[in-house]
């Protein structure tokens, strides 16, 4: 069968889902609130039955071929290489469900890799997807998530809950965390939105920031660590709580000003924990004087730095003004679209 998975691109709420785990030691803390939905790019591969795990993709000139052995599967997973995560979430379904393998062909690839946008988490879902359809396991949507998390959670990596929501596609949804808990919320939407990814073609230590930010858990040290704690418990949950409104009204301008004061309020809070987080690049986008007239706003993506940013425009004409200003100013950058349509919400 063919399957496609998306990225994901966090509208409000970054890095909000690993700090709300720590309200399992310090209950002062408050949960977690983010707004995720799927980019139009994605991963697109033909799924299929077979003895061993075998996968071979367009971005990877060697093709993955491993017997179904969780020592194999686990030492693989935590080799760090490209295939570690397709690994990892093989070792946790046959950890789970005895299943045998399966051979994927992931044919084509229109997702940046590294740029915020859940390109990992993608991966993890389109195997925990395969394993699901082909073997008839029945999951749902959060339990193919929950999968795909502990899947990664096998390699070096240390995501958070939130990256796995590609698994919804195009349906916005409202995440809230709670130490160890997931709530999953899909939105409605008003009216069509219409946003702009870009590719920064910065450099980011992703590592670096999550180092620093978790240093001001679970309980702050100084003012700085408990800025920290503070923007992303009550700030961000109240700046989330104004989006949802914003999203299921349809209104850019309004979806538009809330990402104004989330990055504002990040800068404030953030930057002096990690300098990284000061992003220079990202910085002289946002505030790019020609681009006031055809954006109502933007932000940082992901784990923010200077990899990614996102804007919404009032709609696909001022879009398209904003992109060619993007491509002419900083030819370096490479843009991508992003169309959230009306819609009702769907639970699945």
């Amino acid at each position: 069968m063919d399957l496609f998975i998306p990225g994901r691109l966090c509208l409000f709420g970054e890095h909000s889902d690993w700090a709300a785990q720590y309200r399992q030691v310090n209950s002062n803390i408050d949960p977690g609130y983010a707004i995720v939905v799927g980019t139009n790019q994605g991963i697109s591969a033909l799924v299929q039955l077979h003895h061993n795990l075998r996968f071979e993709t367009v971005n990877h000139p060697q093709i993955l071929e491993l017997d179904m052995d969780e020592t194999l599967l686990l030492e693989t997973a935590k080799t760090n290489r490209f295939y570690s995560y397709v690994a990892g979430v093989a070792y946790e379904a046959l950890r789970r469900y005895k299943v045998g393998g399966i051979a994927v062909n992931n044919y084509e690839m229109s997702l940046p890799l590294k740029k915020g946008l859940s390109s990992s988490a993608a991966i993890c879902v389109l195997v925990a997807r395969a394993f699901n359809r082909l073997y008839k396991l029945g999951l749902s949507i959060e339990e193919e998530m929950d999968l795909a998390y502990w899947g990664e959670r096998m390699t070096l990596s240390q995501c958070g809950r939130l990256d796995q929501a590609c698994a919804y596609g195009s349906q916005p949804i409202l995440m809230l965390f709670d130490g160890d808990r997931i709530k999953v919320e899909p939105l409605n939407v008003g009216q069509d939105l219409y946003l702009i990814i870009v590719d920064l073609a910065g450099n980011k230590n992703t590592q670096k920031i999550l180092a620093s930010l978790n240093q001001c858990y679970p309980t702050p040290d100084n003012a700085i660590q408990a800025q920290v704690q503070s923007y992303l418990g009550e700030i961000n949950a109240d700046i989330t709580r104004q989006a949802i409104f914003a999203i299921r009204e349809g209104s850019p301008a309004k979806i538009g000003h809330l990402m104004k004061l989330a990055q504002t309020e990040f800068n404030r809070c953030l930057i002096p924990a990690c300098s990284e987080l000061s992003a220079p690049i990202l910085q002289r986008l946002l505030n790019h004087p020609p681009l006031q007239e055809y954006i109502c706003g933007g932000k940082g993506v992901g784990s923010q730095g200077d990899g990614t940013a996102q804007f919404i425009a009032y709609d696909r004409f001022d879009r398209l003004k904003a992109m060619a200003i993007i491509q002419q100013d900083f030819p370096q950058m490479q843009c991508y679209e992003l169309n959230i349509p009306k819609t009702k919400a769907i639970f699945r």
